[in-house]
């Protein structure tokens, strides 16, 4: 009986041992990454892959043959998403999901969006080539049209309307035509919505688009949770009159107290504890001429922050410290909130654990952060329990040209999804 014992404890020494010295190939990795960025490279060396684009549309045949050519049965859901699965050793169990997107924003970088997609499929070619079968079942998405509006991650989870779909994307087309166009069936999109419960997790691995762990110099973000955004436009209303024959004491310029709001914001917002942020991003004035003193003067402020209470109590702020302003300089104030559909969620504490964890079995460095962007892990988090691992940018910088993340960076982010997949596929049952 002794003799058996050890035995079983040898081998799980092993099978623990192996499970830990289980790599990526990341010169793989990183040579399908350069041969993707060639679909919609542009002059100045950033990517024009919109969605539904021609370079959209070539770059998605050789996705789908990485993903054959890593073990995965492909096919094209009616929202034009790629899904690619791998069957586990009990088809009881509900699917771990993990992916992202291939498209850009108009002359974009070429890491957002497809180190999580060619990382995930990555992950399933590793693990194909070492003979591993998982319990659960394994499914990669490759979500369509994530920049402009996270189309396919809300249409998997039931929340993309029907006017959503004529939206007319960056490629000139409507939602709905685009869709056709990728060998989705817009009708049929109500037919594929996902429940709860319907995924065991989902898991993304994304370039962090900011500057934390490149300028902490540490490897690996696990990510607390994807932010809330509001907007809204604050009018401040004067009286236009001509600017040379007004003498300054009967002005009822709205700019005034406009430049001084504006000022207010970054004060007000600074000073809530946190990583809140607020930004003033658009400044219109009407008529807008330079011999005209404006009769209105529009701006527009945005708040980002994982706590939808604490952005609406920033807001009480702001709008407390507009009114005065605007009744200082004896004007009139008009406030509309503007609509835009983004609510936080929060990564899964259990999720967020075993990430961790498996980044410093790996022997890397980590920081629990929020996103400051919308991501699909944000539309399915409606429906599953959510992680993502972030990995750093390059002098923070995204949505741009420069956007770089390094191939040991890439390599380290690809390692950790595939452990984490390993560890949550024992703890899930």
């Amino acid at each position: 009986m002794k003799k058996y014992l050890v035995l079983a404890f040898a081998l799980f020494e092993s099978f623990t041992s192996f499970s830990q010295e289980l790599y990526v190939n990341g010169d793989r990795l990183h040579e399908s990454l350069i041969t993707l960025s060639i679909y919609g490279k542009n002059a100045a060396g950033g990517s024009d892959r919109v969605a539904y684009s021609k370079h959209d549309v070539e770059a998605r045949v050789y996705v789908k043959e990485l993903m054959k050519n890593a073990g995965l049965d492909v096919s094209v859901d009616f929202a034009g998403n790629i899904i690619g699965k791998k069957a586990g050793k009990n088809p009881a169990l509900k699917p771990i999901s993990f992916g992202s997107h291939i498209d850009e924003v108009p002359n974009g970088g070429h890491y957002d969006g497809p180190v999580g997609s060619l990382g995930a499929i990555e992950v399933v070619r590793t693990l194909s080539e070492k003979s591993i079968q998982t319990e659960h079942p394994l499914e990669v998405i490759i979500f369509t049209n994530e920049e402009g509006g996270v189309v396919g991650s809300r249409a998997l989870v039931g929340a993309l309307s029907k006017e959503a779909l004529q939206v007319v994307s960056n490629a000139g087309i409507t939602q709905a035509e685009g869709i056709k166009l990728l060998g989705g069936n817009p009708d049929r999109i109500p037919e594929l919505k996902r429940n709860s419960g319907d995924i065991a997790a989902y898991l993304e691995l994304h370039i962090e688009q900011g500057g934390n762990l490149y300028n902490e110099k540490l490897d690996i973000g696990v990510v607390e949770g994807i932010v809330a955004i509001e907007w809204w436009e604050f009018t401040f209303k004067g009286k236009a009159n001509h600017a040379g024959t007004t003498p300054m004491n009967m002005r009822k310029d709205p700019m005034l107290p406009a430049a001084r709001f504006v000022l207010a914001v970054n004060e007000i917002v600074n000073s809530y504890e946190g990583r809140q942020v607020g930004t003033v991003g658009k400044i219109q004035a009407f008529p807008g001429a330079g011999n005209v003193i404006p009769g209105e003067v529009k701006v527009n402020v945005e708040v980002r922050d994982l706590s939808s209470e604490k952005i609406w109590k920033i807001y009480a702020d702001l709008e407390a410290r507009a009114k005065k302003l605007a009744e200082e300089s004896e004007i009139g104030l008009g406030i509309k909130h503007i609509e835009v559909a983004s609510k936080p969620a929060l990564a899964d504490s259990m999720i967020r654990e075993v990430i961790g964890t498996q980044a410093q079995k790996l022997g890397l460095s980590t920081k629990s952060l929020p996103s400051g962007a919308g991501h699909d892990a944000q539309e399915m988090a409606r429906i599953a329990p959510m992680g993502m691992i972030f990995i750093p940018s390059k002098d923070g910088i995204s949505h741009a040209p420069p956007e770089y993340s390094s191939k040991e960076d890439i390599t380290n982010g690809a390692n950790v999804l595939l452990h984490t997949i390993l560890d949550l596929d024992k703890k899930l049952k």
